[in-house]
């Protein structure tokens, strides 16, 4: 009687101890990985598949879309720093805010997109803060004050 009680405690050490989580590709019917990115009011949907390295934004090039050099860096960071240069087609729609939000959206969106079609490279992203979704947002406005801080101009007579 006693051993089998010990033998029931060593399965209950056994059995308490969590597996490490397994990722999992997750792919639509079209073999495209999707996800949702967001940076302030911006949202970016993004669709990632094989392909040629094509990165397209609301049916227009994304260099076309985003003018500034420094937001076409900030969309091509997930892929470069993964060394995935070249072979995968990136589809996006993006809606709401200006454009470094919708840049920074697209990043999002684009760095979650590759983690559901390779599981694997969810530590080098993470590590780099790109799946990440940056919390500030602009501050609501106030009653009582002219913007979400800022008082009326003070008038002494």
């Amino acid at each position: 009687m006693a051993q089998t009680l010990q033998d029931l405690s060593a399965l209950g050490t056994e059995a308490a101890q969590p597996e490490a989580p397994v990722h999992v590709q997750k792919l639509d019917a079209h073999g495209r990985a999707y996800a949702t990115g967001k940076r302030k009011d911006a949202v970016a949907r993004v669709w990632v598949k094989p392909g040629t390295g094509r990165i397209v934004v609301n049916e227009k090039d994304y260099t076309e879309y985003f003018g500034r050099p420094v937001l076409q860096m900030i969309i091509q960071q997930p892929i470069l720093l993964t060394n995935r240069d070249g072979q995968y087609d990136v589809t996006a729609t993006v809606s709401g805010g200006g454009l470094s939000g919708q840049a920074g959206a697209l990043r999002h969106g684009l760095s979650k997109a590759l983690t559901h079609y390779e599981p694997e490279l969810r530590s080098v992203l993470k590590k780099n803060g790109f799946l990440t979704r940056d919390p500030r947002v602009v501050e609501r406005k106030k009653y009582g004050r002219a913007k979400a801080r800022r008082s009326f101009q003070f008038s002494k007579r």
